[in-house]
């Protein structure tokens, strides 16, 4: 079998070794060794995306945030999912994943960076949603490895109550919570409730397909009206 090939390697900020992996036309992001992201693996994202969108893309002018810019799949099933005039907003908080998707890994999702709707913020998505009351139909975190986070200790905080509130704040009323995680949560689930949310979890196949592991997706609908 082919080996891995080590195209790229950086730090996140809290000194862990991101590196951007290739064994033929198949990429591996890893954290400390941990995998990330398998291009092969990226139906969950996909529908994560769909499932998030379905009630932004019959709003006028919406604005999506995707908090996590991974292998460019989410972004691209999320402007699949909406019309001309929608923005997404992309806060990623490496710019070395930026780079890398508008390199190597640009042809997976069909260079979705490349689309006028996105915007990119390079930085913490914490940051993005304190700053943006208010403003998004629907926010979409693929972080980490969901809840539980394992590649950045720092992403924990997006999950807490704290996070969570802040995630709701950022929402227009109606607006719609997804997050993507590599495994179930209960406690997470029982979180969306208790901040004001409609809560369900659905278990996705991360290929769509029979057979292979799930992947889970939070989905946390606020009311049309506030209150």
């Amino acid at each position: 079998m082919q080996s891995w090939e080590l195209l790229a390697q950086v730090s996140t900020p809290d000194g862990s070794a991101m590196t951007l992996m290739r064994r033929g036309q198949e990429y591996l992001i890893q954290a400390d060794g941990k995998d990330l992201m398998l291009s092969r693996m990226h139906g969950s994202e996909e529908e994560m995306a769909r499932l998030a969108c379905a009630r932004a893309a019959r709003r006028e002018d919406p604005c999506v945030l995707v908090g996590g810019l991974g292998m460019g799949f989410t972004l691209r099933a999320a402007l699949d999912q909406l019309p001309a005039e929608a923005t997404v907003v992309v806060a990623e908080l490496m710019p070395a994943v930026v780079d890398w998707n508008r390199g190597p890994l640009g042809p997976l999702a069909g260079r979705p960076l490349d689309d006028r709707r996105v915007r990119v913020e390079v930085g913490d998505v914490v940051e993005c949603l304190r700053r943006s009351a208010g403003q998004f139909d629907a926010v979409l975190l693929d972080v980490d490895n969901g809840p539980r986070a394992c590649a950045q200790s720092t992403n924990a905080r997006l999950y807490d109550n704290a996070g969570v509130e802040l995630a709701r704040s950022a929402l227009k009323p109606g607006g719609v919570l997804a997050v993507w995680s590599a495994w179930g949560d209960a406690k997470f689930e029982a979180r969306l409730r208790h901040c004001g949310f409609q809560a369900e979890a659905r278990q996705v196949r991360a290929r769509l397909k029979k057979g292979g592991r799930h992947h889970t997706i939070f989905l946390g609908h606020l009311p049309e009206q506030a209150g």
